[in-house]
């Protein structure tokens, strides 16, 4: 007769199930597998036994009350069937041969046990051989498996269909790349299979490999675990990886250095361009433009690293292109936006070398982005005291190792700024030098020739 009245909902169910299934199984020659699926299903059990033939199937109940065994397919609990020939020993019924592929739900008074049981030899994992296609294809490879593998199949009290997950492993190498030691690594990988498919498709590896497919699960829970491994696959996929490090300075009176969050600034401004390439990358070139969609290429370089110094201003952009043996695969770093700003170049007139330490006491231009300087400092007379050659040095109000006398004095200078600006200036240079009075406060200053 159809068991209908107990299958109302899921919930209704799960409420009326307590305690754990006493399910057991005599007569296999291999040990039981037993899983505990989603409590969504419905189901406390699934078992799956490598060959149901010649095996029964036995209920220990847990009280005296009278045990009912129905079974259910594909349509699901509501059209379970009750189970005639079952043989009661005590407190034990058992059923003398397992159908196999069915639903079973036991009734011992108000408890219900609901269980799944699966015979192995009607879905059993054949693995022959294995071959991974090389046809060039840049983003992904495709494993050709020969072999069979039915899907497992079972059913959730709502008849909802389900599978099985054989858990079986495909396994190879890839590159990786890691952050950190800025560098790619070889990794092993290994990708859980759900079913058997003739035709797996995955990400392109970054290296060269061979692919292994073993398993499933089940067999290797009984010993029997099968595999079948590839001939080496060649890669054509590709990965670049890139890094733009710029040379920091540290002067007080420079403008324009930035905080290290962008490219640029003042120049000259040096940068070392680095590209890391993965194994199939043959083809290397880092490109410089005027745009950012690179129609205005300036420069094309073939290495992985570059030291570039940039002197002149503007927006510059950079990228590194790298290609496999055939060209027909390319992968693109990042592209890096340098800004070189205009120069600037400004004169003090007044500092005081002598008075405080650390305070005012070296005279130094204010710049950014000056390329070229030349600073010729003169005393009344016309006497030459100082040379600079570089803006970011300055004058510390010394004439061979002594402090010159407070007064006036001369500057000259020559320079050209990142935007091909000239600078020609002159001026005048004031040397203060301030007297400590008792109180050790200033108190004016000293008279110079």
């Amino acid at each position: 007769m159809k068991y209908n009245c107990i299958f109302t909902t899921i919930t209704a169910m799960l409420l009326a199930f307590a305690g754990h299934a006493q399910v057991g199984f005599s007569g296999m020659t291999k040990p039981v597998f037993e899983e505990t699926p989603a409590k969504s299903t419905g189901l406390d059990k699934i078992y799956v036994l490598h060959n149901t033939a010649g095996v029964s199937m036995n209920y220990t109940a847990s009280t005296g009350q009278t045990v009912t065994w129905y079974t259910y397919g594909e349509q699901g609990g509501g059209h379970a069937e009750e189970l005639n020939g079952i043989v009661r020993n005590g407190n034990v019924s058992t059923l003398s041969q397992v159908i196999a592929n069915k639903g079973y739900v036991i009734e011992e008074g108000t408890k219900r046990t609901y269980v799944w049981v699966v015979n192995y030899a009607d879905y059993y994992l054949a693995l022959n051989s294995l071959m991974a296609e090389s046809d060039g294809d840049c983003g992904s490879a495709t494993i050709n498996v020969n072999g069979n593998g039915p899907d497992m199949v079972y059913y959730a009290i709502n008849g909802v269909r389900h599978l099985l997950d054989r858990q079986m492993k495909l396994q190879y190498y890839t590159l990786v790349w890691n952050n950190e030691s800025k560098q790619y690594t070889q990794e092993s990988v290994s990708d859980n299979q759900e079913t058997f498919k003739p035709t797996i498709v995955i990400q392109a590896p970054l290296c060269n490999t061979s692919f292994k497919l073993s398993g499933d699960r089940f067999l290797d829970f009984w010993g029997e675990g099968v595999s079948v491994e590839s001939d080496t696959y060649a890669t054509a996929a590709v990965e670049v990886q890139t890094t733009a490090v710029q040379e920091r300075r540290e002067n007080n009176n420079e403008k324009g250095t930035g905080d290290g969050s962008t490219l640029g600034g003042s120049a000259p401004v040096n940068i070392t361009f680095t590209a890391h390439c993965s194994d199939a990358v043959v083809h290397k070139e880092w490109q410089m433009a005027t745009d950012a969609e690179f129609k205005n290429i300036q420069l094309r370089l073939n290495q992985e690293v570059v030291e570039q110094s940039f002197t002149e201003a503007g927006t510059f952009y950079w990228r590194f292109i790298g290609s496999n043996a055939t060209g027909t695969c390319e992968a693109y770093g990042e592209t890096y936006t340098v800004n070189i700003g205009e120069s600037e170049l400004v004169c003090p007139n007044i500092f005081s070398p002598g008075s405080t330490q650390g305070v005012n006491d070296v005279w130094k231009v204010s710049y950014k982005s000056i390329i070229e300087f030349r600073c010729w400092i003169f005393n009344s007379w016309g006497v030459q005291i100082c040379e600079l050659t570089d803006p970011s040095q300055g004058w510390d109000g010394t004439y061979k190792g002594k402090l010159v006398a407070p007064g006036v004095y001369y500057y000259v200078i020559q320079a050209k700024g990142a935007d091909g600006k000239k600078y020609k200036l002159d001026g005048d240079i004031n040397i203060l030098r301030y007297k400590k009075n008792k109180y050790g406060t200033s108190s004016g200053s000293e008279a110079g020739e």
